[in-house]
């Protein structure tokens, strides 16, 4: 119970800061002492990447607060744009070509087609584009801009709102990738009984069994945040 207790600590502090290094780099190699070690493990959970899945309200994620704050409207924006009467950004007609292309699919192929558009888009770094070690971009931002893994998770978050998928559905994942050891982000986006990660890696769209090497620790949507706990961790 004190490393549950534990965990929540740790998850919570990343919470409150709101700050979450996208690819920032190696972990720090801790040992674990052998008597946890040799404690038995909690079956996995039913959450995402078989976690335990913890609800709570939007507090203290400044970097998604602002982002929720501009991004319907830059969407709004960017659709309302007619190329024959107005003159378009390359934003807008980068948009509205995904829109048509994707418009016409349902289901998983909708899935596969906006994933692949935007990984089309430079992996780019946040401080060499925006000056900043952590900084969450906007749908429009990431379109003029591009941006690293959390930034193309919102703008395929947005493009498939956009196209009518609910909100309820979909989930920007901040995860440990433990085969690169690194901070990593997705999005997660669940079709019938069947939860699909779009990932700026692979143009592949797999469900999130399938990523075992993914540790969720918190994910977002536009109602609520879930802190998640994989069961190594609660011994």
């Amino acid at each position: 119970m004190i490393l549950v207790r534990r965990a929540f600590l740790l998850l919570g502090l990343g919470l409150l800061l709101g700050v979450w290094g996208c690819c920032a780099g190696a972990a720090t190699t801790t040992t674990t002492p052998a008597a946890e070690l040799q404690a038995p493990l909690i079956p996995p959970g039913t959450g995402l990447f078989g976690s335990h899945e913890f609800r709570s309200t939007l507090r203290a994620l400044p970097q998604w607060t602002r982002v929720m704050t501009t991004a319907g409207s830059q969407v709004e924006a960017l659709s309302r744009c007619n190329p024959e009467r107005d003159d378009c950004s390359a934003a807008a007609l980068s948009w509205q070509k995904v829109m048509r292309e994707a418009s016409g699919l349902s289901g998983l192929d909708q899935l596969k087609t906006v994933n692949g558009y935007f990984n089309r888009w430079p992996y780019r770094l946040d401080i060499d584009v925006y000056g900043e070690n952590e900084y969450w971009a906007t749908p429009l931002e990431f379109l003029r801009l591009s941006g690293d893994c959390e930034d193309y998770s919102i703008t395929k978050y947005y493009a498939l709102k956009q196209l009518g998928v609910p909100v309820d559905k979909m989930r920007i994942v901040m995860l440990f990738d433990t085969i690169r050891g690194i901070a990593h982000a997705v999005l997660a986006v669940r079709q019938g009984d069947v939860t699909y990660v779009l990932d700026n890696l692979s143009d592949l769209v797999q469900p999130h069994q399938r990523y075992g090497h993914y540790q969720p620790q918190y994910s977002v949507n536009e109602h609520f945040r879930w802190a998640h706990v994989t069961p190594g961790m609660m011994r």
